[in-house]
């Protein structure tokens, strides 16, 4: 059962957060109100997963991220903000977030991402995938070729479940949509990372775009 570390200085945001994800049968493994109390529980709790707010007092959600990371957490980090900006978004990738989601997520969306980054994959708000791709079109992250998608040779099945993943749906979503098994998932996601050249899923659901996939 993944667990998941909720830090915002909101608590009534906090609250809502811990129900959405406790009653899809998420651990809350604790909670903090500022990025310092965000950064000192992950080291201590050593959780699945933190969802971590951007505007706090005393250090904000990115530098927290940051020193996560840098500290060798196991956790992945999920921003989960207000407030729809590119410099959050850009600085919280730079800055080693696995996913980064709007506070107007709906509660399947929360926990989707929950389950998606305790399994080590990253996630993006469909509604900020287009702008990654403008910002990392050409970067090191993505396959520079603008291959057409015959010549990356992605089974038909594969295609499908890329643009799943371009729905920001996990494994087990994608099992079931498809009618297979959750382990075949994984290894046509294994595939689609190996044949595109992606680093992750955020990666490959940028080549998607790209090359017209989706």
């Amino acid at each position: 059962m993944p667990t998941v570390l909720l830090v915002d200085d909101h608590a009534t945001m906090r609250a809502g957060f811990r129900m959405i994800l406790e009653a899809a049968g998420l651990e809350i493994a604790g909670e903090a109100a500022t990025g310092a109390e965000g950064v000192e529980r992950a080291a201590k709790l050593a959780p699945d997963v933190v969802f971590m707010d951007v505007q706090m007092p005393d250090m904000d959600g990115i530098e927290a991220t940051r020193r996560i990371i840098r500290a060798g957490s196991a956790a992945s980090v999920v921003i989960v903000t207000t407030f729809d900006r590119d410099d959050y978004l850009f600085a919280a990738l730079d800055a080693g977030a696995s996913g980064f989601l709007l506070k107007n997520a709906g509660p399947e969306e929360l926990v989707n991402a929950a389950r998606v980054a305790a399994a080590g994959d990253a996630l993006l708000a469909p509604e900020v995938t287009r702008r990654v791709i403008e910002r990392h079109g050409g970067s090191a992250h993505i396959p520079e070729e603008e291959s057409p998608l015959i010549e990356v040779d992605l089974t038909e099945r594969e295609a499908e479940v890329l643009r799943l993943l371009a729905a920001a749906m996990s494994n087990a979503e994608i099992a079931a949509d498809l009618f297979i098994g959750e382990a075949t998932v994984k290894t046509h996601v294994s595939n689609i990372l190996q044949k595109t050249g992606a680093r992750d899923r955020v990666a490959a659901v940028v080549w998607a775009y790209r090359h017209g996939l989706v």
